[in-house]
């Protein structure tokens, strides 16, 4: 089996990659099967815990930044850096999340 450079590493935000692919990847997943499952607008607010290293180190390396972006429909490998302040200032704003990108649709 040939393994590429590009299959052992992975580019995502933050200062840590390794803090910010997987969490966000996993939020992505989440906020897609809500609505795959229909329960979308039935969300009214949600709360995340993180564990070992993303407890104890994710906030500096950009873990929570991530997992907003991913609960918002977005993935690592597609989200351009404009689209990171863009999204991060409007959370700020509104206090308000889109979930898997729902047109309107926050908690």
């Amino acid at each position: 089996m040939a393994v590429g450079v590009f299959d052992l590493f992975s580019i995502g935000i933050g200062p840590s990659s390794s803090h910010t692919v997987g969490p966000m990847r996993a939020a992505a997943v989440f906020a897609e099967e809500l609505k795959g499952s229909g329960v979308l607008s039935r969300v009214a607010s949600l709360r995340v815990d993180l564990y070992g290293s993303l407890a104890a180190t994710g906030h500096g390396h950009g873990t929570m930044t991530a997992v907003l972006l991913g609960l918002e429909g977005f993935h690592p490998e597609l989200i351009l850096p404009e689209e990171v302040e863009e999204r991060l200032a409007a959370i700020a704003e509104t206090g308000t999340l889109t979930l898997a990108g729902a047109g309107g649709e926050g908690v």
